[in-house]
């Protein structure tokens, strides 16, 4: 079996390969949220009553969580986008792209430490992610049904 992959296919590779620098772009944050927070390893968050004597703490807490929802979805969007590139590359590479600036705003906004300043970056990646999963059923049912 032969698979041949439509035009522009190549676009996707490029976004999920921007979706691996914001992994390892977040995983740079929590390591100095960690140092200065004075959160020791292997301890994943901070505990309350770090929380209520360090503001790095509640920090620190955000930017992990953020890592950690980021580490939940990506699956999906990964999944999501190389299924609907069979049909749709350039709609998949570029809300995979989208989702990933959605991502970097809401890193940032997460990271302050204030986590309702995530929701301007959540709402865009729950876009993407939706539309994603949408066109990826979407293709599914024509690739397997028509």
């Amino acid at each position: 079996m032969t698979l041949v992959l439509p035009d522009g296919y190549q676009y996707i590779a490029a976004s999920l390969l921007s979706a691996a620098w914001v992994i390892v772009w977040q995983i740079v944050r929590i390591g100095s949220a960690r140092k200065a927070a004075g959160i020791p390893y292997p301890q994943l968050y901070a505990e309350n009553a770090q929380l209520k004597e360090n503001p790095a703490a509640v920090r620190y807490n955000c930017v992990q969580r953020c890592h950690q929802n980021t580490l939940e979805i990506i699956p999906l969007i990964l999944i999501s986008t190389l299924i609907t590139g069979l049909k749709y590359p350039h709609f998949a590479a570029a809300t995979s792209f989208f989702w990933v600036l959605t991502r970097i705003v809401y890193t940032i906004g997460y990271s302050t430490g204030v986590p309702e300043k995530r929701k301007a970056g959540n709402a865009g990646s729950f876009t993407a992610l939706f539309g994603l999963l949408a066109t990826a059923t979407v293709t599914i049912v024509q690739v397997c049904f028509f």
